[in-house]
């Protein structure tokens, strides 16, 4: 088969001059034709997507172990790949195309997340470093084991999104934010936008398979568009431009803090408060660029967590002797005394808003009357088939009954109302028309299969890491939670563009501590182990989720995708072995550079739902705040489908909190960034995408050089 062959043919488009009236309606419905150029899946993508996904990964190990902030940098990762094939555009057999740079970045993705999911910056230092001798700690793990863990956590999720995708990408289009604009990059890198891409907004954009392909209406237009080719050229030169002139200057400014480490905490409210109140900024660009990413609102929160938390918390619970410790003491001091607060923000955030998708998701597919109810029970044996392998036309499961009421409003396809069996059939088949075809789908058996042996696979490699000390029923038991809670996180994540992993892990926590005996000598390991298992499938899950949305837009094969994730994920989990066992044996963990501020949050939440005492006050306080953002967190849902403004006034609870438990130094630097993207947007009114631009190459230099900065490190080069 020749590689340049288009992997989808386009489909015959229906005669201009036929009759409405007589028109076959399903002929009517169909979208004008489209070629998807280029090969969903190659080798060169592979490989380029696994070296642009190391330097990420990388990144986020780093950025990790010092605030828990890991991002998949989905938009960067496609620009690299972009720029990358463009220079080397002469020396290609054949052209780099759109679906291939979906590739790039989905390999790229799924490697970049793997220093969350598989814990290696939370819960592996809360194990290694902070259980203690009476919770069967510290927990040691080899290199080998290390390995062994994070292969173990890294599947399930992956698969387990696959018969997700026809629900919340087909049926219900889920926006899914960062997919959708990684789309839109994409198109407009490759110059392969119809007319209207570049100026719509989201919701105008319609949201059916290739649906940002140009068609046949467009080639005209397209063709006679020389000026815009050149303006796309110009464009993608300036921004790899802008990005390396990031990475470099962000590059220097990490290389020069190894000589001089007050770089990183300069005392701008003067040495009594840098000193007794760890009130410092750390001007790393690094930071300023997550803040840009994060925006004004996030950050603004983080920061209101912050003055609350180290500017009234803090020294109240010194001077009273709540946390009569140093204040930078996790144990005695203040620093680990207003953790508890956030936790309990946290926590109530986390119950509230979960709870809420929760209920809303479970109404939405309630039968509104008993005939409903028997239609649905008669589609049970059929989907069983079809989960088994037996199937017509489509390569995913759907998880519910057909839900066509909440279709947007620029959908292309029609209203249906289910009233039998033989409706809902036609239903799926017009769906399905609107979908890959069934040749480059994942088939449902390769998913039932996968499926199980996943899940086998991550129960035996947590039984040889931990053996006795985790129980095999714990262990299924927070297989098939995390399960169940990753459909709630896909489904925030298409919905707002966050994924509440830290939320879905907490409640996993609390789960636990109730099935788990709290005399049980290793309660706090397996509670542990359970919130990381939910993590690792609700992160995993909604990263391939944004993927499909984004190949879904852009005509990409989902097989293609989803054995890219597969093989990005099984190569991140290796090398994020490798790097954590690099920064642990090199730097303190935890010390000045390295906090682990998740891993005490974790270990915290452990000790805390197993039922270990609070220090003094903290219960009191912690309580009052959990009963506060329970409160605001609910009426952030109330104002969440009105006007954004007033929701953004509100705090979120998650943000709070992590302006709380993270030094203020941090938490500055990231407001900077989100007041700086304020201006570029609003106050400018200027592009969005140089912005993420400049702000990826501010992290990336700052990851990247951190190498170079742990070479030195590890080699003795002298410094202050």
């Amino acid at each position: 088969m020749d590689e340049r062959q288009p992997l989808l043919r386009p489909s015959p488009a229906p005669e201009p001059d036929s009759d409405p009236d007589t028109a076959d309606p399903v002929q009517s419905r169909k979208k004008p034709r489209v070629v998807i150029e280029g090969e969903s899946f190659t080798a060169r993508g592979v490989i380029v997507g696994l070296l642009v996904g190391l330097v990420i990964c990388f990144s986020n190990m780093y950025f990790g172990l010092q605030t828990g902030w890991v991002s998949t940098m989905t938009m960067p990762a496609s620009l690299m790949g972009f720029g990358l094939f463009k220079t080397l555009s002469r020396h290609l057999k054949f052209p780099f195309s759109p679906v291939e740079n979906v590739l790039v970045q989905t390999v790229a993705g799924s490697m970049a997340i793997m220093p969350l999911g598989c814990g290696f910056v939370g819960v592996l230092p809360a194990m290694n470093y902070l259980l203690k001798p009476e919770e069967q700690g510290p927990i040691n793990l080899p290199l080998w084991k290390l390995v062994l863990w994070s292969l173990g956590l890294c599947y399930f999720g992956v698969v387990f999104a696959v018969p997700l995708r026809r629900q919340v990408i087909i049926r219900e289009q889920l926006k899914f934010p960062s997919g959708f604009s990684t789309a839109v990059l994409i198109s407009v890198l490759h110059g392969k936008t119809r007319k209207s891409t570049s100026d719509a907004k989201d919701g105008e954009i319609a949201a059916g398979f290739a649906s940002l392909v140009p068609s046949d209406s467009d080639v005209a237009t397209v063709d006679d568009r020389e000026q815009e080719a050149s303006d796309h050229a110009s464009d993608w030169r300036k921004n790899v431009q802008l990005l390396l002139l990031c990475f470099f200057v962000s590059g220097i400014f990490t290389f020069a803090t190894y000589f001089f480490p007050i770089l990183r905490n300069l005392p701008i409210f003067g040495t009594v408060a840098a000193s007794t109140w760890l009130w410092t900024l750390n001007p790393s660009l690094a930071y300023v660029g997550q803040g840009i990413i994060m925006g004004p609102a996030t950050t603004l929160h983080m920061l209101l967590g912050a003055a609350v938390g180290w500017g009234i918390l803090s020294p109240l619970a010194k001077y009273k002797g709540w946390a009569p410790g140093s204040v930078d003491d996790w144990e005695h001091g203040s620093k680990g005394w207003i953790v508890w607060v956030s936790l309990a923000i946290m926590l109530a955030d986390a119950v509230i808003s979960l709870g809420y998708l929760a209920s809303r998701s479970a109404l939405r597919y309630l039968p509104e009357s008993n005939k409903e109810l028997v239609v649905g029970l008669k589609s049970i044996p059929g989907r069983l088939g079809s989960l088994l392998g037996r199937r017509n036309t489509t390569g995913y499961t759907p998880v519910s009954p057909d839900d066509t009421d909440n279709l947007p409003s620029n959908s292309q396809q029609p209203e249906t109302q289910v009233q039998s069996g033989d409706n809902d059939a036609t239903a799926d088949k017009d769906q399905d028309e609107d979908d890959a075809p069934p040749s480059q789908q994942i088939s449902d058996r390769i998913v039932a299969i996968g499926l199980l042996l996943s899940i086998i696979f991550c129960i035996i490699c947590i039984h040889i890491v931990f053996g006795n000390l985790v129980p095999l029923y714990a262990t299924i038991t927070a297989v098939f939670m995390a399960l169940v809670l990753s459909i709630m996180g896909v489904r925030a994540l298409g919905e707002t563009d966050l994924n509440p992993v830290s939320g879905i892990s907490k409640l996993a926590q609390l789960f636990f501590a109730l099935i788990i005996p709290q005399g049980h000598k290793s309660s706090v390991l397996i509670n542990l182990v359970a919130g990381a298992v939910s993590e690792a499938g609700a992160l995993q899950a909604g990263d391939l989720m944004q993927d499909l949305k984004t190949g879904h837009l852009l005509g990409a094969a989902p097989a293609a995708q989803f054995w890219g994730q597969v093989i990005g994920a099984t190569v991140g989990a290796v090398v994020s072995a490798f790097i954590y066992q690099l920064y642990t044996a090199v730097y303190q963990v935890p010390g000045e550079l390295f906090q682990v501020p998740t891993g005490y949050v974790w270990i915290f939440t452990a000790r805390l739902v197993t039922g270990e005492g609070l220090p003094r006050m903290a219960r009191e306080w912690a309580l009052g705040a959990a009963v506060l953002f329970a409160v605001m967190t609910g009426v952030r849902i109330w104002f969440g489908g009105g006007d954004k403004r007033v929701q953004s006034l509100i705090p979120g609870g998650i943000a709070v909190a992590v302006g709380m438990y993270n030094v203020p130094s941090f938490t500055l630097a990231r407001t900077i960034g989100g007041l700086l993207s304020w201006w570029w947007r609003s106050y400018k009114g200027w592009r969005d995408t140089p912005l993420i631009v400049l702000a990826s190459g501010f992290i990336l230099g700052e990851g990247f050089l951190s190498i170079v900065n742990l070479i030195m490190q590890s080699v003795g080069v002298p410094h202050r």
